[in-house]
C-alpha cells in the first residue's frame, strides 16, 4: 500500500548471503515513519539477517537500502538514530540500572536520563539494585527505557518479548506503544507471538523463504484478502480470477484463503473476513510443507 507518510526504511532487492546459502533474497519492502511494524516469519526466514542489515551490523551482498534516508553504517550520526535491542538483552549483571543510566548519558549525545528513571520508578524497578538480581521482565523493561533514551528515530527489536510472561510482555509492548504515540519514533518488532503484534502493531513485515511475502500496512492487507469457504469443488475459475494463498480441502468441504483481484461470483462459496493470525499462517503454509489451516471452520472439520 502506498503512504503520503515519508518512508524510514526502503529496500530494493536486498539479499544477503553467507558463503552459499542465501539468508536474504531480493527484499524490497517500504515502512513509512510513525509506524510500529511487525517483522514476522518462521525461523530461518531473514527476520534477524534483515534487522542487523538494517542497524548497520552486516552489509548486503546485493541490492539497496536506505535507513532515515542513507545507508546503514557504523558512523556516528547514522548510530545515534537507530536503537537496536536484540533478545539477548545487553547489560551488566554486576551494575545496577543506575550505572547504566549514568555510562548512557557519557556514550549518547542526545540522552535523556530523566525519562528512564521516571519511568523505571512508575514500574517499582529499584534504581540501586544490581541489574542480575532484577526479574526477566525487569531487566527487558530496563533495556528498552536505556535504548529509547537514546531518542532514536528508529528502534528495531528481534524478539526482545519471547522470554517474558505474559504480564510483562502486556506492560512492556504498552510502554512500547507509549513511546511511539508521544514522540517522532518508528518501530520495527520481530516476534512469533502474534497476537501481541496483533495488539500494538499497524504495519506488516511478512518474511518466508528468504523473502518478502507482504508488505503494507495491517488493515489494508487485510482488506485484500478474504476466506472463502464452501463445497468440495473445481475451484479453477476462482483461482484464475483470484491470488489463491492457501487451500485447505476435505471430502466435503473447500476453504480458500485468496487476495482478491475483485469482487466474488461464485454463488456457492460463503466470504468471511482475515485475522492477522489466518494471514501469517497460510501466507508461512506456502513455504512449510504442511498445512496451515486458513480458517477455524476447516480445524474442527472432518480433515
Amino acid at each position: 500500500m502506498a503512504s503520503s507518510d515519508p518512508a524510514v526504511i526502503q529496500t530494493r532487492a536486498l539479499s544477503k548471503r553467507y558463503r552459499k546459502v542465501a539468508a536474504l533474497t531480493d527484499c524490497t519492502i517500504i515502512v513509512p515513519e510513525g509506524r510500529i511494524s511487525a517483522l514476522i516469519g518462521p525461523n530461518g526466514a531473514g527476520k534477524t539477517t534483515l534487522l542487523r542489515l538494517l542497524a548497520g551490523l552486516a552489509r548486503p551482498t546485493g541490492g539497496d537500502i536506505a535507513v532515515l534516508g542513507t545507508r546503514p553504517g557504523q558512523d556516528p550520526a547514522f548510530l545515534a538514530g537507530i536503537g537496536f535491542l536484540a533478545q539477548e538483552i545487553p547489560l551488566y549483571r554486576r551494575m545496577s540500572a543506575a550505572d547504566h543510566i549514568r555510562i548512557g548519558a557519557h556514550l549518547n549525545a542526545r540522552w535523556d536520563g530523566t525519562s528512564v528513571r521516571q519511568r523505571l520508578e512508575s514500574l517499582g524497578i529499584p534504581l540501586g539494585q544490581a541489574v542480575g538480581t532484577l526479574s526477566g521482565g525487569q531487566r527487558a523493561q530496563l533495556a528498552l527505557a536505556l535504548t529509547l533514551a537514546k531518542r532514536p528515530r528508529l528502534l528495531l527489536l528481534d524478539e526482545p518479548v519471547a522470554a517474558l510472561d505474559p504480564l510483562a510482555r502486556r506492560q512492556f509492548l504498552a510502554h512500547l506503544a507509549e513511546a511511539v504515540a508521544g514522540g517522532d519514533l518508528s518501530v520495527v518488532l520481530s516476534s512469533h507471538l502474534l497476537a501481541d503484534l496483533e495488539r500494538i502493531c499497524d504495519h506488516l513485515v511478512l518474511l518466508a523463504g528468504s523473502r518478502v511475502q507482504l508488505c503494507g500496512d495491517v488493515d489494508a492487507l487485510l482488506a485484500e484478502h478474504q476466506i472463502l469457504v464452501g463445497p468440495r469443488k473445481d475451484t479453477t475459475a476462482i483461482e484464475r480470477d483470484h491470488t489463491l494463498v492457501h487451500a485447505v480441502r476435505t471430502p466435503r468441504q473447500t476453504t480458500l484463503l485468496i487476495r482478491r483481484n475483485g469482487p466474488v461470483v461464485d454463488p456457492a462459496f460463503e466470504t468471511a473476513d482475515v485475522s492477522l493470525e489466518e494471514l501469517v499462517l497460510g501466507y508461512m503454509g506456502q513455504h512449510a510443507g504442511g498445512p496451515a489451516p486458513a480458517h477455524q471452520s476447516a480445524i474442527g472439520g472432518d480433515q
